[in-house]
């Protein structure tokens, strides 16, 4: 397996690239500073750096004093800088799943199934329940799982009808796991699309998903709940 395949991709600043740009100078500065010194510095607005400021201090990344006395006027707000109790590293989730999925293979001893059960409980979660009264046809059950299966990253594609329908499933978020572990993570998928079929009565299962028919491309199966039950009899 190469390392590449490890850490997760970084992504934006969860704080927004200017609250990341205020922080930055503020680190960068060995003086508390005020709000002006940041917007001249960041080029942003006064108030929105006050915004910024304010939010870092509450988010526990800035600290905020006022200034000693000695100069005339109002004593100003001045900021620096919090002490990294943590030292910033980066996170690797998907050698995490890779241990995880692995523990799971060795140590169940029908970890597909197992995989299964616990995506169906998943799914039923995800999934947008509708009320008692309310009847779920074909086109709206997909609809709904089409949902699901977006929301989880699959981007899946327009339903292909024929013998059975088939949505196209066009990016697996869980990629590199999948690709050492098929068994566990496919089996994982292939209950999720069930249980949120189940949660939303659904008059169709997905009786079976097809994994990587392409380099990004799987395929979920749909059937009928009559055509299901006829071939599990």
């Amino acid at each position: 397996m190469s390392e590449q395949t490890l850490p997760d991709p970084a992504g934006p600043p969860t704080a927004g690239e200017s609250r990341a740009h205020v922080l930055d100078v503020l680190r960068a500065t060995p003086e508390a500073v005020g709000v002006r010194e940041i917007a001249e510095q960041t080029g942003l607005h006064s108030n929105t750096a006050r915004f910024h400021l304010d939010t870092l201090v509450k988010e526990g990344l800035a600290e905020r004093r006022t200034e000693g006395g000695g100069r005339p006027g109002r004593p100003r707000a001045v900021y620096r800088a919090a002490a990294s109790r943590v030292p910033a590293g980066r996170r690797s989730y998907q050698l995490l799943a890779q241990m995880l999925t692995g523990l799971i293979t060795e140590a169940l001893p029908q970890p597909a199934q197992a995989a299964v059960t616990a995506g169906e409980a998943w799914g039923r979660y995800l999934a947008d329940t509708p009320s008692p009264a309310q009847r779920i046809n074909p086109d709206e059950a997909i609809r709904r799982l089409t949902q699901v299966l977006t929301d989880v990253g699959f981007a899946p594609g327009s339903v292909q009808d024929g013998p059975d329908t088939v949505i196209p499933l066009r990016h697996c978020p869980f990629r590199e796991v999948a690709e050492e572990h098929r068994d566990v993570v496919c089996s994982l998928h292939l209950g999720l699309m069930r249980g949120a079929l189940k949660e939303v009565r659904a008059p169709l299962s997905v009786d079976r998903l097809e994994p990587f028919v392409g380099p990004s491309l799987c395929l979920a199966h749909l059937t009928s709940a009559e055509q299901q039950a006829d071939r599990t009899a």
